[in-house]
């Protein structure tokens, strides 16, 4: 590997300590960095899926597109974070896993760090994925990678909350039609909404959808529609329509506030579906609006399915194989239904409305997602994002007004 390539590399280790899912990751799996079989019948994958063990589903998926294309895999589980820390650790070693699936934010870092192929390169179809997940994936013009599944956010409503103060849900259209449920619902004695702003990845990405909803860029902090977006929020503490405790909440706290049964709202995700079911009260689910009516885009979680790049580039076509048969729609419906998540194609995602007609919100507020580093942010989301939790919880805790606040966060990117 050449010197140029050792400090890109280099900078995108730094790069990832920044970068955090938004949905909480799992206890880590068989770590250390796996040497790739001599004999080129064995293929690596790595996964970030360390709850799935050799008896799981997913692992004999694996083992069965190795079958369907003629090889044996060697698989490895980590943790998301060690995941990716292993990833660029390989990068320098020449000893890169031959299928790699990567938490989305991560993909343009590993890209730009010359560790991923492109599309081009791999002959990888990603036709049939979603635009606005498959931005995600895209760095420079160019596409590292398919998406296997999508999270994202939605509002979890409570139906006898809202019942007893008067609310039709129907009605809730808009930023104006939500604030004046909310003051309803805390009319009746009730309390309005809960949502997690911590300091961390996990309240910047809370707040994107709110952000983008205003029809706010990443790329200007401080515009009049960012502004808009964090005094709603400030708006809502003032007035008592959500808690102070939503400063320190985690998207894990915030639900919890949210299965007690007194809110009328939760901005929470897809993964939390089976808690649910399991609060012991009627809820439904809604898009987040956006400021004027709509859906607001909401940030996506999920993984990508990739091709790093090998010495040998003739590994490329059976590696392309595994991730074809990993995301055909069969495995896609399969492998969705699993994780939670909705499928990254229509195809599946109809079938998926169909199995359970639950998922139709989910469904529409992942059409309406966006890739927290699209726009061809790559890797200067991070710093950006840094500076967007700070200024939430600068406003929403009174230090700063939202406008000071999101002035000195944009003077802080630049």
């Amino acid at each position: 590997m050449n010197r140029s390539a050792r400090r890109r590399l280099t900078a995108a280790a730094l790069t990832v300590a920044a970068v955090t899912v938004g949905a909480t990751a799992c206890s880590s799996g068989s770590g250390g960095t796996s040497t790739k079989a001599a004999d080129g019948g064995t293929y690596t994958i790595w996964d970030p899926y360390p709850q799935f063990d050799k008896s799981s589903a997913w692992a004999k998926l694996l083992d069965g597109c190795g079958t369907e294309a003629g090889v044996k895999i060697k698989r490895t589980s980590f943790d998301t974070s060690d995941l990716t820390n292993k990833v660029l650790l390989a990068a320098q070693q020449d000893n890169s896993a031959d299928v790699l699936i990567v938490d989305n934010p991560v993909v343009s870092t590993l890209a730009e760090a010359g560790v991923l192929t492109t599309t081009d390169d791999n002959k990888l179809d990603t036709s049939q994925a979603s635009p606005n997940l498959l931005a995600a994936g895209q760095s420079g013009g160019k596409t590292y990678g398919t998406p296997i599944g999508a999270n994202t956010l939605a509002l979890y409503y409570n139906k006898a909350v809202l019942k007893e103060a008067g609310v039709d849900i129907s009605s809730v259209k808009d930023w104006k039609s939500l604030t004046a449920a909310l003051a309803k619902v805390k009319a009746a004695g009730k309390k309005g909404i809960t949502f997690s702003a911590i300091g961390t990845e996990e309240g910047s990405f809370q707040f994107l959808p709110w952000f983008w909803g205003s029809g706010a860029q990443l790329t200007a902090l401080d515009s009049d529609e960012a502004v808009s977006a964090l005094s709603l929020w400030k708006n809502w503490l003032d007035k008592g329509y959500a808690p102070n405790s939503v400063i320190n909440n985690t998207q894990t706290t915030s639900w919890q506030e949210f299965a007690s049964g007194d809110y009328a709202f939760s901005e929470n995700g897809t993964w939390q579906l089976a808690n649910a079911d399991k609060a012991g009260f009627e809820y439904g689910v809604i898009p987040v609006p956006g400021a004027t009516g709509g859906d607001a885009a909401a940030p996506t979680g999920g993984e990508f399915v990739t091709i790093p790049v090998q010495g040998d580039t003739g590994r490329y076509a059976t590696s392309q194989k595994l991730v074809s048969c990993l995301t055909n729609s069969q495995n896609l419906l399969d492998t969705d239904t699993t994780l939670s998540y909705v499928a990254p194609t229509t195809e599946v995602q109809d079938k998926q409305v169909t199995a359970n007609p639950k998922l139709k919100p989910w469904v529409d507020a992942v059409k309406a997602a966006k890739g927290r580093t699209s726009d061809d942010l790559g890797t200067k989301y991070p710093k950006i994002s840094e500076q967007l939790w700070k200024a939430v919880q600068s406003a929403l805790s009174g230090s700063a007004s939202p406008k000071d606040a999101l002035d000195s966060a944009q003077s802080a990117v630049k």
